[in-house]
């Protein structure tokens, strides 16, 4: 008996080892669909993802993979592909977009849509934002595919439309029209990142909630008249003290789970001056000046502690010699995703005090609040442990500032993690962020987000029988 037991330990070792990746032929391929991914146009505005998924759904149905091309509008299609496991857990759904942002050509060293290989990077809009990560999802599902690994989750991969500038053909469609294709224990999307410093990883951040996209007009009115007698009845006037008043306001501090976390861990990460500030947030006597601090040396840890309102656009008068009888300001107020507001309109009315200047807020959005994930669920561990395997290093729950199509899952009660490749804090100076004039990755750093992504479904996903 014993004879057997260790003669089954040994092929099942040997079994492992077999299907252990080979990873410079896989990093290979994965380069080759995501240079190929990148070298077709998707700028959004007009899209045109179908062209991508076209080429997606050659590969993984000559994979042998069943996938499904559904689609609101026939140029902008989605894809959404299923490896099938034993059914004894909920689907882990991996899933990015298509779409990238427009790109001014005139300040782009390399040609923006060449996907030009240099110095170990990689040149071309949407390299960060997002193809790194579909093409990472092709890849996790071909390997998935030929090493006929057995599951004991479905593992669905989607590739969507409409992200960055209409989230109506993409992400709505998918969750109105076919929810039941995407149903899933918990997403794996774009929203994270893993920080490097000076060449070196620091830490892993993994989205966890994200602010909701608001917003809202000051519109201020007033008599018109000839500008050679100024009127303090002015609107531009009485409007521009009504931006200062919220620029500068500090809407109430409110932490939730997630950046309760995200300080607290990042404290134990910091020098000793950040890491006081940080753990000063929770005394009322210190934090005010710590918010201070925030909102001039780091924006984006200032902004995740309370509903934003940033003033961005401003118009009135048609001529230089009249004083004009209206004038407007457009505000981008990121919420946190419980916030109250009706409420919270109330209190801007309380802070401009000024009733010739009124708040109107903007009814249009379309993005929906929800709950922050779960930072104690068997995902969320099971990141944690990926994360230390590939790039040895602790992981840090954050809330966004900026959107994803994950607000859609999580209003439809799905956790959702965004997580991301790692990159350079370096480089947002430099201009090749996401968005930026130029933008590149790393090539080590996507096949670096591959083996954690493998990783990360071997631990949630693969069977252990």
């Amino acid at each position: 008996m014993r004879k057997r037991l260790a003669l089954a330990l040994v092929v099942c070792s040997s079994l492992a080892h077999a299907q252990s990746p080979d990873w410079p032929k896989i990093q290979d391929e994965l380069m080759q669909h995501f240079q190929a991914l990148l070298r077709i146009d998707t700028t959004d505005p007009p899209g045109n993802e179908t062209k991508a998924v076209e080429y997606i759904g050659k590969v993984l149905g000559d994979a042998g993979i069943p996938l499904q091309v559904v689609a609101q509008d026939p140029a902008r299609a989605n894809l959404i592909a299923r490896l099938r496991g034993n059914g004894s857990k909920r689907p882990i759904l991996l899933m990015g977009h298509l779409d990238t942002v427009q790109v001014d050509v005139a300040k782009w060293t390399y040609p923006p849509f060449s996907a030009t290989r240099k110095d170990g990077y990689v040149y071309r809009r949407g390299v960060l934002d997002n193809k790194w990560q579909v093409a990472a999802g092709m890849m996790t599902m071909l390997m998935l595919k030929r090493g006929n690994v057995a599951l004991d989750r479905d593992i669905i991969f989607v590739a969507e439309a409409g992200e960055e500038g209409s989230t109506g053909p993409g992400i709505e469609y998918l969750v109105s029209q076919h929810w039941s294709d995407l149903g899933a224990e918990a997403c794996i999307a774009e929203g994270g990142t893993v920080r490097r410093e000076v060449g070196q990883v620091r830490f892993a951040m993994v989205q966890t909630a994200e602010k909701i996209p608001r917003g809202a007009k000051l519109v201020s009115s007033g008599p018109s008249g000839h500008g050679s007698r100024p009127l303090r009845t002015n609107a531009i006037l009485h409007l521009s003290q009504a931006v200062e008043k919220v620029a500068l306001w500090d809407p109430p501090m409110r932490l939730n789970n997630t950046t309760r976390s995200y300080f607290e861990k990042l404290a134990t990460l910091s020098d000793p001056a950040t890491a006081k500030r940080f753990n000063s947030l929770l005394d009322p006597a210190k934090a005010p000046a710590v918010l201070s601090y925030l909102a001039e040396n780091d924006p984006n840890s200032y902004s995740m502690l309370h509903t934003s309102i940033s003033p961005n656009m401003i118009t009135g008068g048609f001529q230089v010699n009249v004083i004009p009888s209206h004038a407007e300001a457009t505000l981008d107020i990121r919420a946190l995703p419980d916030e109250d507001m009706p409420a919270f309109y109330d209190l801007m009315r309380k802070v401009i005090n000024d009733p010739a200047v009124e708040v109107v807020p903007n009814t249009k959005n379309a993005r929906p609040g929800a709950p922050p994930s779960r930072i104690d669920s068997e995902v969320f561990h099971a990141i944690e442990t990926a994360n230390r395997n590939v790039y040895h290093v602790p992981t840090i729950p954050q809330m966004s500032t900026g959107a994803t199509d994950m607000s859609f899952l999580r209003a439809k009660g799905m956790q959702c993690y965004g997580v991301g490749v790692a990159s350079d804090i370096e480089d947002l100076a430099k201009g090749f962020g996401a968005h930026s004039d130029q933008e590149r990755i790393l090539e080590t750093s996507l096949n670096q987000f591959l083996q954690f992504q493998w990783d990360f479904i071997n631990v949630i996903a693969v069977s252990k029988h």
